[in-house]
């Protein structure tokens, strides 16, 4: 999604560390059926260069998923702030 008038970037962070990365995006877009909550996000927890994630929330299709390595499952939207501390939770876990 190219950024417009109507798309805000309400958090953006990406960290580094060994050989693992965490990018995490979360955008306020407008109200529509593909994003009825008007929020677009992508949770990402992978290793530096690699194409599977160890961990990854986004809903950039349309639809809210959970992605672990190359297993994917379709998952309720708790809301932006209860996903985050999932996420997180989970990122340290898998450390």
């Amino acid at each position: 999604m190219a950024p417009s008038d109507d798309v805000e970037v309400l958090y953006q962070d990406t960290r580094e560390f060994d050989n693992k990365t965490i990018h995490i995006r979360i955008l306020s877009v407008p109200e529509s059926e593909k994003f009825p909550e008007g929020v677009k996000y992508g949770l990402h927890y992978g290793r530096k260069g690699g194409d599977d994630p160890i961990v990854r929330y986004d809903n950039h299709h349309g639809v809210h998923e959970r992605h672990e390595g190359d297993t994917v499952e379709e998952i309720p939207f708790p809301g932006v702030e209860t996903l985050l501390r999932r996420f997180r939770d989970e990122v340290e876990t898998h450390r």
